[in-house]
């Protein structure tokens, strides 16, 4: 059973990270390859804001219907659908392809997180261990694999986009306003930031596409389907549309997901700060966007061992000396970021960075997840609909301001918003271990997939009406 279960998770994680070779790579270079009118980050903005709306009602429908593996393949091809639209990059193909992205992507993480605390929660009563353990050993060993798709996506925009012959030196004037010593939002008008040749970029992009459909086959293949028959029986015993459509709301009824939000929020947050102002404000504006690649696979590398390290290490620490730890990691950091002066001369600190928000990231990405499977267990979907919704929300909200406010401001947010995190969160994993959420058997799971039941289909009842 042990090796079902294994196989399963790394089936999962290498179709994200094939996934996510292409998407990511094609994320951390969009405010560069489509800076015309700024179309890049609003097409970054659009898949977000997108990834709300679907969040709103989604998920529910989809796994419910489809079941988490069939979500998963549908999900992905709408990632597919945005390597196609960077092909002729404009507004009538990018806006369309980032539309349909979003609303693939949350029932794409709410499927994969659905899937993962199943089959934890199944091996944990087979081996009669604590079910929060071996979901916290799986999302290490999905992040440890997901992760390091930034060092093969990046990789490959390096590699591809190093044989541009058009790559020159920095100009001193450029440097004086790199990192928070000007607020020169648009760095323009120099060779760092000069789109590729047009042949690099179709090679590039090419690739993308044919690792994401290769996702898209290796879990149409090779995963199992584990849910078919709560899948089936669903259908044929078909609820209220408004019933599944109102599960993500009415989760908000439970004081620890509100709780939970400013920490979700911040994820958002820091991820969005790293992957679009340290590399346009630092990176690209001393070193030049051929360097944005190399950062970002240090950025991987990094959060890829980590993830698996503190998935491990959670079971002997317990979560808040974790988040303690990438707390304090990121607090130090953005302090530092406050005062660094970025020179082409102070190489090896470029990479220290994103090495140490790496290790930070690694935490709140597994231990989030694992945290929300675990508070949840009976209302799965809705619970990572939740997660994705608001964490998404910190994406679209850092997009948004991203060209109106200067740099020192968007430390000082992100500051701000790391600080509340770290009030709201012990709360709730206060008291959550005065009283433990009692995990439940996944083999007939799918009768058990909403907490007060007879209460949700009264209001249910009363709202459809």
């Amino acid at each position: 059973m042990a090796d079902w279960n294994l196989k399963n998770v790394l089936v999962v994680s290498l179709g994200f990270l094939s996934l996510f070779t292409a998407y990511g790579g094609l994320q951390s270079l969009q405010s560069s390859l489509n800076a015309e009118q700024g179309m890049g980050v609003a097409s970054l903005s659009v898949i977000y804001a997108s990834i709300i709306i679907s969040s709103m009602f989604l998920p529910p429908i989809m796994i419910k219907n489809l079941g988490c593996k069939w979500t998963i393949v549908a999900s992905m091809a709408c990632y597919v659908s945005y390597s196609f639209g960077n092909l002729y990059p404009g507004w009538y193909t990018l806006m369309p392809t980032s539309v349909i992205l979003g609303l693939g992507g949350s029932p794409l993480w709410s499927a994969k997180c659905a899937y993962l605390t199943i089959i934890g929660n199944i091996q944990a009563s087979k081996v009669g261990k604590k079910g929060s353990h071996v979901i916290n050993q799986y999302f290490g060993i999905f992040f440890f694999i997901f992760q390091s798709s930034a060092v093969w996506g990046n990789l490959m925009s390096s590699l591809i986009f190093g044989q541009d012959t058009n790559i020159a030196d920095i100009p001193p004037e450029q440097l004086q306003s790199c990192g928070v010593a000007g607020c020169d939002f648009h760095i323009t008008g120099n060779s760092s930031t000069t789109r590729p040749a047009e042949k690099l970029v179709w090679t590039l992009v090419g690739c993308y596409i044919g690792v994401g459909v290769l996702a898209m086959i290796i879990v149409a293949v090779f995963l199992e389907n584990i849910d078919r028959e709560q899948t089936d029986e669903f259908r044929g015993n078909r609820e209220p549309f408004c019933h599944t459509f109102l599960s993500t709301f009415r989760l908000l009824r439970d004081w620890r997901m509100v709780t939970l939000i400013p920490l979700t929020m911040y994820s958002g947050f820091e991820q969005s700060f790293l992957s679009g102002e340290y590399t346009k404000n630092y990176v690209t504006c001393a070193l030049g966007i051929h360097f944005v690649g190399f950062v970002m696979i240090c950025f991987g590398a990094t959060n890829s061992v980590c993830s698996i390290v503190f998935g491990k290490l959670a079971e002997y620490t317990g979560r808040p000396p974790l988040f303690f730890l990438a707390a304090l990691t990121n607090f130090c950091c953005i302090l530092a970021l406050l005062f660094w002066k970025p020179h082409p001369d102070q190489m090896a600190v470029f990479f220290v960075f994103p090495a140490l928000w790496g290790m930070a990231d690694a935490v709140w990405q597994t231990q989030t997840n694992a945290l929300y499977g675990i508070l949840f267990p009976r209302a799965k979907e809705a619970a990572f609909a939740n997660y994705r919704m608001w964490e998404s929300l910190g994406f679209v909200i850092a997009f948004a301001y991203s060209t109106f406010i200067c740099l020192e401001t968007k430390l000082y947010i992100l500051l701000a918003v790391l600080l509340l995190s770290m009030f709201t969160y012990p709360i709730v994993d206060y008291n959550e271990y005065k009283n433990p959420t009692a995990p439940i058997d996944e083999a007939p799971y799918a009768k058990h997939n909403e907490t007060n039941d007879t209460e949700d289909k009264n209001i249910v009842a009363q709202t459809c009406l």
